[in-house]
């Protein structure tokens, strides 16, 4: 069931208490979600700036790639424990400043977060990581550009919105994100099995791959024609 903008919050607070500084509405709308009472925002620890502290827990609100908080990471997960909150946009409305708004053909799922994750396959198996993936319907409000002509139609996202919240998934170890692996999987399988299954495209599988063989998830076998032969290990059973 889809929660609108308006329930979000479960229990009401006072936001002006939450840093905004260069924060953009994603961002801010996305840890209003997840802000509880006696959270402490935009605090200076060890050399960064956390989001949010809850206790001794400290939560990143994350809208960009997940590998660009690798040196943060590093540092903080030695000494706290760590929840990053990531959204994946599964319906985008796009408002452009001439006046007209379009529904974009693109539709993600939760397995674009293997997008993400590619760039550090084993970070859900750190003890002291949890991962929170919020989907959503978002709404973006782009300016033309025409230095961006060429790659992107001339048009430049400079605000992302939720429109609403579709769903939200924790990850707090590797044998929960094993619960993504597509069931129906035969013994031996490729990455084109996985694609056909979880009706994604074959590069996002390939991913997905990548990242459950680097948490020992999948054992990679004789590579045919087809591509490289997989299958289960015990630790995602």
């Amino acid at each position: 069931m889809l929660a609108t903008r308006a329930s979000m919050l479960d229990t009401p607070l006072d936001m002006s208490h939450i840093g905004t500084l260069n924060e953009r509405t994603l961002h801010r709308e996305l840890k209003e979600l997840v802000a509880e009472p006696d959270d402490r925002f935009e605090v200076e620890m060890d050399g960064y700036v956390i989001d949010i502290v809850r206790g001794a827990q400290l939560i990143e609100i994350q809208t960009g790639s997940l590998g660009a908080l690798g040196k943060k990471l590093d540092t903080l997960l030695d000494s706290h424990d760590v929840n990053v909150v990531a959204p994946i946009s599964v319906m985008s409305w796009h408002h452009k400043n001439d006046g007209t708004v379009r529904k974009s053909p693109v539709r993600r799922t939760i397995y674009n977060l293997f997008d993400e994750l590619v760039s550090l396959p084993t970070l859900v198996d750190h003890p002291r990581f949890t991962l929170d993936v919020v989907l959503i319907e978002e709404d973006t409000r782009r300016i033309h550009d025409p230095t961006l002509r060429r790659r992107r139609g001339g048009w430049r996202t400079v605000d992302r919105s939720i429109r609403s919240v579709v769903e939200r998934r924790s990850f707090p170890d590797a044998q929960s994100l094993a619960g993504l692996i597509p069931p129906g999987l035969p013994d031996t399988f490729t990455t084109a099995d996985i694609a056909r299954i979880a009706g994604i495209h074959r590069s996002l599988a390939q991913k997905m791959a990548y990242c459950f063989r680097a948490l020992g998830a999948f054992e990679a076998g004789a590579r045919t024609r087809h591509g490289i032969n997989y299958t289960t290990s015990s630790a995602s059973s």
